[in-house]
């Protein structure tokens, strides 16, 4: 069986992890935690980055920020992970569910206007597949009615949008390290935070609601309770895995980009033939190479083409559910959002399988099955 996807190794983890126990600290914030986060900050010209157990941690980190008080509502897509909502729902926000586009499977620019108002705090945006949205126009909806936007960049570490990275536009961004992405730890996360106001009180949030991180840089002789936080950092185990994996980012992204772009060349004729979408990528936007993705002609044939794939010692699965449909989006109102393009592409769409180490030989056996899939056979 060729997986959906199996976690790479850089090859010098254990090595680095073994480095950790010999400094004797493998709690949050130990040596390597402290060089995974300059480097983020050093690669994506950052004000900070601040590690966490997961990007759902991180989100519940931004959504702390912000302050939200009943009736605050806070603009997610429809079509994503359940925590973007989730996060924000968990501090009061009502989560406005938007749509989006057709093309990118981004939130739709065009469609936002009309979902905010004076009670609206936050844009929370994910760059899907790791291909950027719409920033330039997002950006300014925001500053237009005094809005914060949030990047969800779970999917989209190292992509770019018109030439700066994603994760860089919003006030704050997350990160995913979970083991389906580019560059893991297993589990793993980070706050990236643009806007230097924030700073102060995201460490006293990552560190249960006290300053113990001033208390350790001296600015304070004692440390205690001072806010609202949890358990979110990053222990040094994990760290020094993830710091093996970054230091080799560019090779990384590298095999992602020839494993996309071998799929997109051996199925763009195939798709074309069988009114089969591929993904799209702007001109103005560098991917992430997180995901490749068919969009199948309809729902029934999207089923059959999974069931083929694993009949042929394929894994291949589909992804987001809409939000709005979910039986917690109904409780919060969801059945009054419009997003007929997420439930038409949560219908259609299937992930191949792609990860780091993915071989010639699993690459050829992928293509050359969906190339002999037979339509006619549904």
């Amino acid at each position: 069986m060729i997986p959906f996807n199996r976690p790479g190794w850089i090859g010098n983890e254990a090595e680095l992890i073994a480095e950790a126990f010999a400094n004797e600290y493998i709690a949050g914030d130990g040596p390597f935690g402290k060089k995974v986060q300059a480097l983020l900050e050093k690669q994506l010209a950052v004000k900070k980055a601040l590690l966490t157990t997961s990007c759902t941690h991180a989100l519940e980190m931004a959504a702390i920020l912000l302050n939200l008080q009943p009736g605050d509502e806070v603009i997610v897509p429809s079509y994503g992970f359940v925590t973007t909502a989730l996060a924000f729902f968990m501090q009061g926000a009502k989560p406005v569910f938007a749509d989006i586009r057709p093309d990118t499977l981004n939130i739709d620019e065009t469609k936002l206007a009309p979902l905010i108002n004076k009670r609206t705090r936050a844009i929370v945006l994910i760059h899907y597949a790791g291909v950027g949205c719409e920033m330039d126009t997002i950006l300014e909806i925001a500053k237009r009615h005094g809005i914060v936007v949030i990047e969800d960049n779970a999917h989209g570490l190292y992509g770019k949008y018109k030439g700066k990275y994603l994760g860089t536009f919003g006030a704050l961004a997350t990160q995913s390290f979970h083991e389906t992405k580019n560059i893991t730890c297993g589990e793993g996360g980070a706050l990236l935070i643009n806007e230097p106001s924030y700073i102060e009180r995201a460490e006293i949030i990552r560190e249960k609601g006290t300053n113990r991180s001033q208390f350790f840089r001296g600015e304070v002789d004692k440390y205690t309770w001072i806010d609202k936080g949890s358990s979110y950092v990053m222990s040094d185990i994990l760290a020094a895995f993830l710091y093996a994996q970054m230091t080799q980012k560019d090779d990384i992204q590298s095999k992602r980009r020839k494993i996309w772009e071998h799929y997109y060349k051996h199925l763009k004729d195939w798709a074309i033939k069988n009114n089969v979408h591929l993904p799209t990528i702007p001109a103005y936007c560098e991917s992430a190479y997180h995901a490749f993705y068919l969009l199948m002609p309809s729902f029934d044939v999207r089923t059959h083409f999974i069931k083929y794939l694993k009949e042929n010692g394929i894994s291949a699965v589909f992804h987001y559910l809409p939000l709005h449909q979910s039986e917690m989006g109904r409780k919060l109102g969801g059945e009054q959002y419009h997003c007929p393009v997420t439930e038409d592409i949560s219908d259609r769409l299937v992930r191949l399988p792609f990860f780091n180490e993915m071989s010639q030989t699993e690459l050829i056996a992928v293509t050359e099955a969906i190339q002999n899939y037979r339509f006619s056979d549904k």
